[in-house]
């Protein structure tokens, strides 16, 4: 089920999202909650008609630094590239990080493409010590950690 909201609507769900953002991005959050991730990331990009691909910053306490999305794409798929996070994560001293993005289909089945995006990803920070933790794959009214799926 796709849900199609009104401009109005479109800027309520907006405000909400940066509402929780503050609230879920300060220095004292921590990732040790998947669900309250994973609703905060349902806010931020369920509802999307093109392809986001961001990353959620953390210290080496899994702390949130900083949450970006670093790229758009189109109604199915969305360029990413690996050197560009591996440079904000270094810029940002980030310790490890979580990817996710959303398929605009609805479907949060991970593809052959994020599991390889997702490899390479860990492949380039592990140079750096940087740790992916999670790949989150957001789709209609449900998400997938590819963590979870021993993908990660």
């Amino acid at each position: 089920m796709f849900l199609t909201l009104s401009d109005d609507d479109a800027v309520i769900v907006r405000q909400a999202s940066e509402i929780l953002k503050r609230h879920l991005v300060s220095d004292q959050t921590t990732l040790s909650d998947p669900a309250a991730t994973r609703q905060y990331l349902h806010l931020q990009i369920a509802h999307l008609e093109h392809e986001v691909f961001g990353v959620i910053f953390c210290d080496n306490r899994n702390r949130i630094i900083d949450d970006q999305i670093m790229f758009r794409g189109t109604i199915d798929g969305a360029a990413v590239y690996p050197r560009e996070i591996a440079k904000e994560a270094l810029r940002l001293n980030a310790g490890a990080l979580v990817l996710y993005h959303n398929h605009p289909s609805g479907i949060a089945e991970p593809s052959a493409a994020d599991r390889d995006i997702t490899r390479r990803i860990t492949d380039a920070l592990g140079v750096f010590d940087i740790r992916v933790l999670d790949h989150l794959v957001v789709g209609g009214d449900t998400s997938t950690s590819m963590a979870e799926r021993g993908l990660v």
